[in-house]
């Protein structure tokens, strides 16, 4: 019985696999063949009483009338009947389909035109609908991720304000201790410098040696710089009212490097101040030395042997002010670009003047916002660092402070 019944299942397998047409067409060719058969042999016992005499004659004219019904019905329902109502639904559905695998929204979606109102378009009618709300919620859904990483974005955004705030109130405790240790420390500093800066003034007087005087001549330049930078440190403690006057920037830049040039390096470095003689800022000049000696001084540390160091400035008018620029340019290896955005910020000890405090750049920026300016940081184009300090031009006419 099993071994009977293994043909019968492979038999109705293959045929229930077979597409909708073929299944179809064998199917409907199965009827009409049973019918035709049914027919024919109903109806030729009876014509065959009826005419006795003609039996072959009437036997092929019922087979050939029931094979042309069998030829005319089999052509009606493949060419007009199961086309209209059947294939073309179901092909319909298949595009639809094949769309909606591709991800092509446009033709996901039967026209609703084209939709019957037998079952099959209940079911094509029920497609639509379930893709329909499924776009629906997938909509949705997008508009809850971009919700949920647009929090998400405020969150890490509030985040490092915070920590910056955390940061900057850090820094604000640690310059607030550096000022009451400054006030401390200048009071140190003053009486020995005034007696160091004393016996230099009488050695001057005493020794005719010219290579002697002028060594003295920068130990009491030395000592006078030491003299004002001690001054300077009260600033961390208290605020000091500026002395604001016409300054010639190019003497200010000259006094800086002659300060900075104390050190052996600057000996192999090649230095340039081509700041125009005729451009003039309003501000302190001992302060403003003290902005471009820490700028030279970071130059300097950035450069190798032999490197270059240039000065130059640029004059402009802004927002009805006339403006001087005067940028510091090296051939170093650069800012880093992680360290360029809090390149001024106190104690940032990776930056230029980390072999310092980390503290030079951020009293520099200090000195000339109190000037009305300001001082930006980048990488030049062609490799190397470039600090840019613009300040308010001196009304013209005045003279400047060399």
């Amino acid at each position: 019985m099993q071994n009977d019944a293994r043909p019968l299942r492979g038999i109705r397998k293959a045929f229930g696999d077979l597409g909708v047409r073929p299944k179809l067409m064998v199917l409907h060719n199965l009827f009409f063949l049973l019918l035709s058969g049914a027919v024919y042999g109903a109806v030729l016992p009876a014509l065959r009483e009826a005419q006795p005499d003609e039996d072959t004659r009437v036997r092929w004219m019922l087979a050939l009338a029931l094979a042309g019904v069998y030829v005319l019905a089999v052509l009606l329902l493949e060419l007009a009947v199961m086309p209209t109502y059947v294939y073309r639904p179901l092909g319909l559905m298949l595009d639809a389909d094949a769309a909606t695998q591709r991800g092509d929204a446009a033709g996901e979606l039967i026209d609703p035109k084209l939709i019957p109102g037998d079952e099959i378009g209940q079911i094509m009618r029920s497609r639509n609908a379930t893709v329909t709300e499924l776009r629906r919620r997938e909509a949705e859904l997008a508009r809850a991720l971009e919700a949920v990483e647009r929090a998400a974005d405020d969150l890490r955004h509030k985040n490092e304000q915070l920590e910056t705030a955390k940061r900057k109130l850090a820094e604000q405790d640690r310059l607030a201790s550096l000022g009451l240790l400054s006030a401390s420390i200048t009071h140190e500093l003053n009486t020995p410098l005034a007696v160091l800066h004393g016996s230099i003034e009488k050695l001057l007087e005493t020794v005719t040696d010219p290579a002697s005087q002028q060594r003295l001549a920068r130990m009491r330049r030395v000592t006078e710089r030491l003299r004002q930078t001690s001054g300077s440190l009260l600033d961390f403690a208290r605020v000091r009212k500026e002395r604001l006057e016409p300054v010639e920037v190019h003497a200010v830049v000259e006094e800086a490097w002659a300060l900075v040039s104390i050190d052996d390096k600057a000996g192999a470095i090649r230095f340039e101040n081509s700041v125009q003689s005729s451009d003039l800022v309003t501000g302190d000049s001992d302060r403003l030395v003290q902005v471009f000696l820490n700028l030279l001084r970071n130059a300097l540390n950035a450069v190798k042997s032999s490197g270059t160091i240039t000065v130059h400035s640029q004059r402009f008018t802004g927002d009805g002010v006339n403006w001087v620029a005067i940028i510091v340019d090296d051939d170093g290896p650069g800012i880093p670009p992680d360290v360029l955005p809090q390149i001024f910020e106190a104690f940032v000890t990776s930056r230029l003047d980390a072999r310092g405090t980390g503290l030079g750049l951020t009293v520099a920026e200090g000195i000339v916002q109190q000037h009305g300016g300001t001082i930006v940081a980048a990488n030049r184009p062609g490799g190397g660092a470039r600090l840019e300090v613009t300040l308010p031009a001196a009304p013209a006419g005045e003279r400047g402070l060399a």
